[in-house]
């Protein structure tokens, strides 16, 4: 007869991933894209990454301050990426979590990029605010979530230092 398993000290039966413990591909790549964008989010509210610093507003296309130069900004913008910056860290806890942030994330640009083709980059409609390199960044994040979420659909296999035999 099998004897039911129990976990071992610092073993988490919920599926969670305690910190410092290996982690799927799913697990690692969510982690990694929350990090990047705090990183971005934080960055927009820095004035030397973000030309125009003074023109930042709150939202809407009158915002003319650009992350990096290139990417329209405002401060709705910038606390857009930090919360799908936490978001994506809170979900990268699990791997079915950190996989559906990782695809339904990338849906998410995917729909940001087609509102940044439709929209008038002029009227008040683009309150995000969006322009071409904006629009060129949200397809190329939105394939890229949803890619990294379909790649890693099937890996369970975690990543990290490898665990102890336990057969000898």
């Amino acid at each position: 007869m099998a004897e039911p398993h129990h976990p071992q000290a610092g073993q988490q039966p919920s599926g969670i991933t305690p910190g410092g413990a290996s982690r799927t591909p799913a697990q690692l790549s969510a982690g990694v894209v929350g990090v990047v964008f705090l990183l971005v989010g934080i960055g927009g509210f820095i004035p030397g990454l973000t030309t125009d610093y003074d023109q930042l507003s709150f939202a809407g296309h009158d915002s003319m301050a650009m992350l990096l130069g290139l990417f329209m900004v405002s401060v709705l913008h910038n606390i857009v990426h930090l919360l799908f910056g936490i978001i994506g860290l809170a979900l990268a806890r699990t791997p079915r979590s950190a996989r559906n942030y990782l695809v339904a994330g990338g849906v998410i640009y995917l729909v940001l990029w087609i509102y940044g083709l439709v929209v008038d980059h002029d009227s008040a409609a683009n309150f995000v605010p969006v322009n071409t390199a904006d629009n060129w960044l949200h397809l190329g994040l939105g394939v890229a979530m949803i890619a990294l979420g379909v790649a890693t659909a099937g890996t369970t296999r975690k990543l990290g230092p490898a665990a102890p035999d336990s057969r000898r």
